[in-house]
């Protein structure tokens, strides 16, 4: 199963005080397979990520991997009950996070639905941003 759907995107991010909101929709493939969701699409100039595909991998309600390959390369594991020390491009540099998990919720099915998760990344221990994210799939009609 792989088709065309329609990705609605927000993350809510906050570190120290401030909260940036940041919605996005945009068109992408779903697909599934060995029992896992696949999640793929372009980032644009809009997001300031031109030339990056981000794909996410959905395993039931407890882990989500986001990698990103092209201009920038960063591969996050959102775990339940675990910490991932993840390598992560700024653009900029590269950095080595800490990835906590709070929440993963998923009602995702082979027509779409909508997944949530919220986690924490840390730089050396020390709390860089509290991260919520939630995502919607519709498939495309024709």
């Amino acid at each position: 199963m792989k088709k065309d759907v329609i990705i609605s995107i927000k993350g809510i991010y906050k570190t120290e005080g401030d909260k940036d909101v940041v919605e996005l929709m945009t068109q992408g493939t779903y697909s599934r397979k060995d029992g896992c969701y696949y999640l793929q699409y372009q980032e644009s100039e809009a997001t300031g990520m031109d030339g990056v595909t981000t794909t996410l991998k959905i395993i039931d309600d407890s882990l989500v991997s986001l990698s990103r390959s092209g201009m920038q390369g960063t591969q996050l594991m959102v775990e339940k009950g675990k910490r991932h020390l993840c390598h992560y491009d700024t653009g900029y540099g590269n950095l080595m996070v800490g990835v906590n998990a709070a929440k993963i919720e998923s009602s995702l099915n082979d027509e779409g639905g909508d997944l949530h998760f919220k986690y924490s990344l840390d730089i050396n221990s020390s709390l860089a941003s509290e991260n919520e994210v939630f995502i919607n799939i519709k498939e495309c009609k024709r």
